[in-house]
C-alpha cells in the first residue's frame, strides 16, 4: 500500500459537476427507432469529451452511436487488469428531464423538503428513510416540476471527478482504466452498439447504484412480450353480432391478470412479475406490451407461459380474434457471470470500506447496463452513485454521499493495483 491517503483528498468538483450536467435534457425515448433515441444525449456526450481532453485525456471521443470512450494511462509497473467504470447519460422518459433546475438544500436537518415550483411536491422524512442518515449533509433536488436526473448524472459527474483527481494525483497508483459513458440505458438500449473490443477493459463497474455504501451483483432477468390482437372491424351502425373489438379484447387480457401475485405492486425482494406496460390500438388491431421479469432466469419460460395461457382463455371468448405473441430477451442476471470472477466484488466491497463505510451486497429489482455487458464478455457489478427516488419529481442526492462515491472509484482502482504481479 503506498503513503498517499485517498480518503484525505478534499478537492472535490463533483456537486458542481453534477448540477451543470442535470441542467442538460438528456431524456431517450423509448418509441424512437434511432440510435441513439434522442439527439439531444449527445449534448451532453460532447460536453464531456471536452472536459477530459481538458484533463489530459488525449484519446477521448464521441463516437456516432453516442458512446464516450477514455483512457487513463496506468502509472504503475505491474501488472494490473484493465478495468473500466461505465454510467449512462440519458434520463427516464418517465418524467421530464426539460429545464431541470437543480436546488441544493444545505445543512439538511431532518425537515420535510418542499418543492417552489410546485409546492404540492414534498419530500417527506417519513417516507424517505434514507434521508435519515444525511443530517448534517447537503442535498441537491430539483425544483419540483422535472425529475433530478441523478439517474445517472450522478454516477457521470462521480467518475469525471475521479477522472480528474486521478490525472491530478499519480501518486494514486492504478492500472490502465477505461471511462465509458452510453446513452438510451433507460429504455434497454444502453449497449446495443458499444464497442468491446475497442473498449479493450477486463473488469467493469457501472457507477448507477443508490444507496451509499452498496453494490450491486445480481439483477433480475428480464424479457419483453409484444402481444398483437387481430380484431373484426365493422361500422358500428352495423356491427350488430359482427364486429369484434380488438381492444376490448386486450382489455379482458389485462383484467384477467393476476390480482395477488406476479405484479410489482405485490411483489417485493426476488420475486418476480408480469407487468403491462402500455396498451394501444383501436377496434381492428390492439397491441400491449409486457415486462416480464424474475432473478431466477427458468421462471421467465414460466411466467410466459401463464401469460399466454390467459391470452389464448381470453381469445376463446371471442370467435374470429387471432392473435401473435412474440418473446424477446431483454437481459440477464449478471450474478450468473459474476459469480465466475469472484474478485471483481471482493475489490469492490474492500475498496468501500476503505472508505469508511460499511458495504453492503445487494441485489437489483431491475436491471443496468451491466446485466449486458457482463453477459457480452465484461464481467460489471453495480457501484453506489448515491441517488434516491430515481424517475420522478422527489428525486434527491446528497454532495457528501456523490463524494463517497468518487472516493470508492479512486480505491477501486488502487486495490487493483495492490493485487496485480510484477
Amino acid at each position: 500500500m503506498n503513503n498517499f491517503d485517498i480518503n484525505n483528498i478534499t478537492d472535490f468538483q463533483v456537486a458542481e459537476r453534477f448540477i451543470r450536467y442535470v441542467q442538460i435534457d438528456t431524456a431517450s425515448d423509448p418509441h424512437a427507432t434511432s440510435f441513439p433515441s434522442t439527439e439531444k444525449q449527445k449534448d451532453l456526450s460532447r460536453i464531456l469529451v471536452s472536459e477530459l481532453q481538458q484533463m489530459g485525456i488525449t484519446d477521448a471521443h464521441l463516437d456516432e452511436y453516442g458512446y464516450v470512450y477514455a483512457t487513463i494511462s496506468s502509472n504503475t509497473a505491474k501488472e494490473v487488469p484493465v478495468i473500466c467504470f461505465c454510467s449512462h447519460v440519458d434520463t427516464s422518459p418517465d418524467c421530464s428531464g426539460k429545464d431541470v433546475k437543480p436546488l441544493v438544500h444545505t445543512d439538511y436537518q431532518g425537515q420535510d423538503i418542499v418543492l417552489p415550483d410546485d409546492p404540492s411536491v414534498i419530500i417527506k422524512y417519513h417516507e424517505h428513510p434514507d434521508l435519515q442518515h444525511q443530517l448534517g449533509h447537503d442535498i441537491i433536488t430539483a425544483s419540483g416540476t422535472t425529475l433530478l436526473g441523478a439517474d445517472d448524472k450522478a454516477g457521470v459527474a462521480e467518475i469525471m471527478d475521479a477522472a480528474r483527481l486521478l490525472m491530478n494525483h499519480p501518486e494514486i497508483k492504478h492500472g490502465e482504466i477505461k471511462l465509458l459513458f452510453t446513452p438510451d440505458e433507460e429504455v434497454g438500449q444502453g449497449v446495443e452498439y458499444v464497442d468491446l473490443k475497442k473498449l479493450g477493459a477486463q473488469f467493469g463497474y457501472t457507477i448507477d447504484g443508490e444507496r451509499v455504501g452498496t453494490i450491486e451483483d445480481e439483477t433480475f432477468s428480464a424479457d419483453g412480450v409484444h402481444i398483437v390482437i387481430q380484431g373484426i372491424s365493422v361500422h358500428p351502425g352495423f356491427a350488430k353480432g359482427k364486429m369484434v373489438s380488438a381492444l376490448k379484447v386486450a382489455a379482458d387480457i389485462i383484467a384477467d391478470l393476476p390480482k395477488d401475485k406476479l405484479s410489482p405492486e405485490t411483489t417485493a425482494g426476488k420475486e418476480g412479475f408480469v407487468h403491462p406496460t402500455e396498451i394501444n390500438g383501436g377496434v381492428d388491431k390492439a397491441e400491449i406490451n409486457f415486462i416480464i421479469r424474475d432473478h431466477d432466469t427458468a421462471k421467465l419460460t414460466e411466467y410466459e407461459a401463464i401469460l399466454q395461457r390467459i391470452v389464448e382463455n381470453v381469445v376463446k371468448r371471442y370467435p374470429g380474434v387471432t392473435y401473435a405473441f412474440d418473446v424477446k430477451e431483454q437481459y440477464r442476471n449478471m450474478k450468473e457471470v459474476l459469480d465466475q470472477h469472484p474478485e471483481i466484488m471482493e475489490v469492490g466491497l474492500e475498496a468501500i470500506e476503505r472508505v469508511g463505510l460499511a458495504p453492503e451486497r445487494r441485489s437489483i429489482r431491475g436491471g443496468t447496463d451491466g446485466s449486458r455487458l457482463s453477459f457480452m464478455g465484461l464481467p460489471c457489478p453495480n457501484v453506489f452513485a448515491g441517488g434516491h427516488a430515481f424517475h420522478g419529481k422527489m428525486e434527491w442526492v446528497s454532495r457528501q454521499d456523490m463524494e463517497k462515491a468518487v472516493l470508492t472509484i479512486l480505491h477501486i482502482a488502487n486495490v487493483w493495483e495492490e493485487r496485480g504481479g510484477k
